[in-house]
């Protein structure tokens, strides 16, 4: 397969990406490509291992993705230095990990919700393709509150369609969300449709987020059911665009537990029986 450096990536995205509207400014040093856009006086910073590992994998695939979210990163500040944010336009919840950035690069602090140890709840104005994350300075703009916005998006998550894909390994069923749209993680923050997922499951209900594209759904009937799901988890969460996390969750009584808590618990109990 394969395998390209740096400047032969940089060289790939400036074939691919229109000169005419962008800066191209490579550091060496750091392995970073910053893109400036010339119209929005906008710009996005890129780190390239991170990419070229996706390329030795995907090839080509990779960097179409990479020239994709680009593009529509882009096009969605143009569209919001043409247009303005508009109020109406809808707003959704997206699961991110901890430790993904808290304020934007202008120093506006993101609205967030605390969701789990390894997970925070960030806030998206969608722009069609693509959307924007709403920080503390767009609330005058969209004139809501942070409490309005929260709302807003419980109700807008409820609303995305919950089709899925079932699969089963040694015994266990697996059910995979994955319609691509940007927020299938936050289909996690639907309770109604895991409260109806709840009434199939037989065994433990396990959800898991590894990137933003998937929501996996277990349904663990057996000891190795944990260990696919654990191998599954890790998998889907080093191949993702954007990972999220590789552990897992307990879901019972609408309640969210990690699997290492509840596995450090059982072995508890099991001590005090004996």
């Amino acid at each position: 397969m394969k395998q390209i450096k740096s400047e032969q990536l940089v060289s790939l995205l400036k074939q691919r990406l229109n000169e005419e509207k962008f800066n191209f400014d490579f550091d060496k040093k750091q392995d970073k490509l910053r893109l400036n856009h010339k119209k929005t006086g906008k710009g996005m910073e890129l780190s390239l291992p991170g990419i070229l590992a996706k390329y030795n994998e995907k090839q080509e695939a990779a960097v179409e993705e990479v020239v994709y979210t680009i593009e529509q990163t882009f096009q969605a500040m143009e569209q919001e230095k043409e247009q303005g944010f508009q109020a109406s336009t809808q707003i959704y919840p997206v699961i991110r990990s901890t430790s993904y950035p808290k304020a934007s690069k202008e120093g506006h602090a993101f609205i967030t919700t605390e969701h789990t140890a390894e997970t925070r709840i960030f806030y998206a104005l969608d722009l069609g393709k693509t959307y924007r994350f709403l920080d503390e300075s767009m609330l005058e703009v969209l004139q809501l509150t942070e409490e309005q916005i929260r709302e807003m998006a419980r109700f807008s998550v409820k609303t995305l369609p919950t089709v899925y894909k079932k699969d089963e390994v040694a015994g266990n069923i697996f059910y995979f969300v994955n319609a691509n749209d940007g927020y299938d993680a936050s289909r996690i923050l639907n309770e109604s449709f895991l409260k109806e997922m709840s009434t199939i499951i037989e065994g433990d209900m396990t959800l898991s987020v590894p990137h933003q594209d998937v929501l996996i759904i277990g349904d663990i009937r057996n000891e190795t059911g944990y260990d696919v799901l654990a191998q599954m988890s890790m998998h889907f969460f080093t191949v993702g665009t954007v990972p999220i996390t590789s552990l897992s969750f307990i879901y019972e009584d609408g309640e969210l537990e990690p699997i290492f808590i509840l596995a450090k618990n059982r072995v508890k109990k099991e001590q005090e029986k004996q």
